[in-house]
């Protein structure tokens, strides 16, 4: 699915810093609570139907003091092809996001539409998907190896925590300068059995040979810090008992592998 947020050219005009880079500097991270509210308060000027993705989301232009900008909005509840789909996913894995540290989803709120409670996520036009890169046979500049792959680490034990199965070659996007930008997480929050007895990435994972062993230390931090008072704050009204409960389980498995990992390497291998 296309991504739902803004970037580039429109954050200067605004007199935005850039803002999305993999890990916000304090400036960037000052701006968040501004753009949260932006999205809350927001005229809504304009709509039309995104021509991706299954959840049929709308682009929404926005308009506050004189200021325009554009979001992705999207209401999906319930199955479909088998898979639970969720619009407030969206907003407990943004909540996450910013308290982990992972800072690489867009900002994310709970709007209004036509009568309808949904997510709206700011939208950043200019973004490569994984699937083009491909196809296009782009390879990442030697200068920005490093960082990336350490982010695509992060990435992968944010959403094996998070229990998201959707994470595609479609919505993992880059900017012009390859940084890593996430979205799409209505599918995430699983909790059947399935999803909780097996991490999605790692050595032992569903998605073999997809590793994240090298990960932020403030990351690994703050994962040990969580437990069910603190997801109920963090996630609001987003996520059941079952869904923090999932998360939770991840959380073991993840520590397990993380702490393996530094028993095997050692701390500054594994830890940044």
């Amino acid at each position: 699915m296309r991504a739902c947020v803004t970037f580039g050219l429109i954050w200067i005009s605004l007199s935005f810093p850039s803002f999305l880079q993999a890990q916000f500097t304090a400036e960037e991270l000052s701006q968040r609570v501004a753009l949260e509210r932006y999205l809350l308060k927001a005229k809504i000027t304009g709509h039309k139907r995104i021509g991706e993705g299954v959840t049929k989301p709308r682009l929404l232009q926005l308009e506050l003091d004189g200021k325009i900008l554009k979001g992705c909005w999207k209401n999906p509840t319930g199955s479909d092809r088998g898979y639970r789909e969720d619009w407030e996913y969206e907003i407990a894995a943004y909540n996450l996001d910013k308290y982990l540290k992972v800072n690489m989803v867009p900002p994310t709120v709970e709007r209004r539409f036509r009568g309808r409670s949904g997510s709206l996520q700011l939208w950043i036009p200019d973004l490569t998907s994984e699937l083009k890169i491909r196809k296009g046979g782009l390879s990442v500049p030697e200068e920005y190896r490093d960082h990336l792959d350490k982010m695509l680490c992060l990435a992968r034990a944010f959403d094996s925590l998070i229990g998201n199965i959707d994470r595609t070659q479609q919505n993992q996007n880059y900017t012009p300068d390859w940084r890593l930008i996430l979205i799409d997480h209505s599918r995430a929050f699983r909790y059947k059995q399935f999803y909780i007895e097996q991490l999605l990435y790692g050595k032992n994972g569903m998605r073999k040979g997809l590793l994240f062993d090298r990960l932020p230390r403030i990351f690994v931090d703050r994962v040990r810090t969580l437990d069910e008072p603190l997801l109920r704050k963090i996630a609001g009204p987003y996520l059941n008992g079952d869904e923090i409960r999932g998360v939770l389980k991840r959380k073991i498995l993840l520590l397990q592998e993380i702490d393996e990992l530094i028993a095997e390497r050692g701390e500054s291998a594994v830890l940044y």
